[in-house]
């Protein structure tokens, strides 16, 4: 006899990226959404969202790849490849995120976990990883924190940049991580900060 928990109808599942129950809890033939037509309409517009945002940033990649922008800014060959090399790494980034943020809806969507205040959040994942996409590849650059060779071609770049905007949550706490070294602890060990008290 196993000693594993099931799962109530009423407990919520964890999504997760690879879950085990390809059913969703459902019973075979039962094909209807289980949410209002304004939940619906809110799942369609933010689905639509991130299918235009990925839309977007692929066109992004492909542009900055072929040199459309630098050839409009008319930048030296020198500034049109460092153009080249942060544009990818921001826009990679924000790939990344979007890929996160349609894995975590369609998850969320299927175990019933959808609830629309988290709607900012899925609206703000891609901005946030392109940005601290961005910000690795500058902090790896400056401070060689990280091996610079991660970010030495393009295409180690926009790989790097991809995963920053995939694992984002990793990516702020490794950049907390680096500002604690620069320039030290907010407090002092055992004392709790002002937002603890």
């Amino acid at each position: 006899m196993s000693d594993a928990h099931e799962p109530t109808k009423d407990e919520a599942v964890e999504p997760g990226f690879a879950p085990e129950d390809y059913t969703d809890s459902r019973e075979l033939g039962d094909w209807r959404s289980r949410y209002d037509k304004e939940a619906l309409k809110s799942i369609r517009w933010e689905a639509a969202y991130l299918t235009i945002v990925l839309a977007v940033v692929v066109a992004g990649m492909f542009l900055s790849w072929l040199g459309t922008p630098q050839r409009a800014l008319g930048l030296s060959e020198q500034r049109s490849l460092t153009f080249t090399q942060h544009a990818l790494a921001a826009l990679s980034g924000v790939f990344g995120g979007v890929i996160f943020a349609m894995k975590w809806l369609y998850h969320s969507v299927a175990k019933q976990l959808w609830n629309i205040d988290r709607r900012l959040w899925r609206y703000f994942i891609p901005v946030i990883a392109g940005s601290l996409a961005f910000a690795m590849i500058l902090v790896t650059e400056s401070f060689g924190f990280l091996d610079p060779n991660l970010v030495a071609t393009n295409s180690r770049t926009t790989a790097f940049g991809f995963l920053v905007g995939l694992f984002s949550d990793n990516a702020l706490a490794k950049l907390a991580e680096v500002a604690q070294t620069l320039f030290g602890p907010t407090h002092k060990r055992g004392e709790k900060s002002k937002h603890q008290r």
